[in-house]
């Protein structure tokens, strides 16, 4: 939630705002048929791809498994878990037509339906800490004036975590979570502000026990000598949380990750439970955890935090060739083949137009690397490499670009 109000989207954009960055560099776009929904085109895909690629690869290396719950669920769902009172307001749902008994919920949260899963089977004290990631798509009933961008919208892609845990496992599993978040939105070179929401005055559970999860999160962040404030009632409903904030380029403040401690919707609501040592049953404690927050949102941040010069790992276009004249076009196509077939995303300028304009229009785009092929380059099977933000040139083989792009990549 933005600490101030979302105004309405201006009609002329600063250049760093990421709506107008998305638009320049061909990214996204939105349309009056679907307010607070970006319609992704080809090079927004990639940049989605790239940063979905890396969340799953943080989550292989730490341990979490994947899974994946429907995107139409019954109201008693949410009626268990307490959105449904909590949140009604945000949910799009309706009464099945076919059937005047049955109202669905579009899925706002990932959250209840995780706890089918854990459900499927009967889980052991040696099954914990069981952590289900799921990147889906969610919708939420957000109001058209609180709408702009990337940073405010109805269709969400979530990078949503829940862990199970055991009571003892809670403290290092939360510090586990805070050094992924920091490591993570430090390769962005990133430096969010972390912030403990504590109890709400609307809130499940009983004051003691949101004193322990207060505890556990505050052990957490001071085990790993992470800096924070504390915004008192700004807790969700069913317990505290670490959120992550960043600014955007007009100064406002955003939640972007977040680590929640609930011992009381998920846990208690869908009675879940593991077998201890004495083989009696006891209730897990559930983890919220996501590292971007929103897709969106956090593509918003990048955008603007790199005034749209992403990282090469992430840049749509990784490098372009450009052509001095048609006498060149064969062997520029060749350079094009060998880096297409060793995954480098590249694109070839073979216009008819003069190389000033052809590398103008190219740094317009951002490009992480241009490379000029003339007849000195083909006649020695080279290419002559600018490299973004750079003003020398340095001429290499194709082989030896194609080393330093290794380099370049995440």
């Amino acid at each position: 939630m933005p600490r101030k109000k979302a105004a309405e989207e201006p009609k002329e954009l600063p250049p760093n705002d990421h709506r107008a960055l998305g638009q320049a560099l061909d990214l996204f776009s939105f349309h009056e048929i679907a307010p607070g929904a970006p319609f992704w085109h080809h090079k927004g895909m990639i940049v989605f791809r790239e940063l979905e690629r890396y969340a799953r690869r943080v989550n292989d290396e730490n341990g979490y498994q994947e899974i994946s719950t429907p995107i139409l669920v019954k109201k008693e769902v949410f009626e268990k878990s307490g959105h449904w009172d909590f949140y009604r307001d945000n949910m799009f749902w309706f009464t099945n037509p076919r059937d005047k008994k049955e109202t669905l919920v579009v899925k706002p949260m990932n959250c209840p339906e995780s706890t089918y899963l854990y459900n499927s089977d009967v889980r052991s004290y040696k099954d914990l800490p069981l952590r289900l990631a799921e990147i889906g798509r969610l919708n939420r009933n957000e109001l058209s004036g609180t709408l702009g961008g990337l940073f405010r919208v109805r269709q969400i892609t979530m990078d949503d975590a829940h862990i199970f845990v055991r009571p003892d496992q809670v403290e290092d599993e939360i510090a586990t979570v805070v050094k992924i978040i920091e490591e993570f939105y430090g390769s962005f070179g990133f430096t969010p502000r972390y912030v403990l929401a504590t109890r709400p005055k609307k809130a499940l559970g009983a004051k003691k026990v949101w004193d322990v999860a207060e505890h556990a999160l505050e052990q957490a962040l001071q085990r790993q000598k992470t800096a924070y404030t504390i915004d008192k009632g700004e807790g969700a409903f069913y317990g505290p949380k670490i959120e992550v904030h960043m600014e955007d380029s007009q100064g406002r403040d955003w939640q972007m990750g977040t680590a929640q401690l609930d011992l009381v919707m998920l846990p208690k609501q869908f009675d879940l439970s593991y077998i201890d040592e004495a083989g009696n049953k006891k209730m897990p404690w559930v983890i919220h955890r996501a590292i971007f927050g929103s897709f969106e949102r956090f593509i918003g941040i990048l955008l603007e935090h790199f005034s749209g010069a992403l990282p090469y790992w992430l840049a749509p276009v990784q490098a372009r060739i450009l052509t001095i004249n048609e006498k060149v076009a064969d062997y520029a196509k060749e350079v094009e083949q060998e880096l297409t077939k060793n995954n480098i995303r590249v694109e070839l300028d073979a216009r008819n137009e003069s190389l000033g304009k052809k590398i103008r229009e190219a740094e317009m785009q951002k490009i992480p690397y241009l490379l000029v092929v003339g007849e000195k380059e083909k006649s020695a099977r080279s290419v002559n490499v600018r490299e973004r933000g750079k003003a020398e040139t340095q001429t290499m083989q194709p082989e030896e670009f194609l080393q330093k792009s290794v380099v370049s990549s995440l």
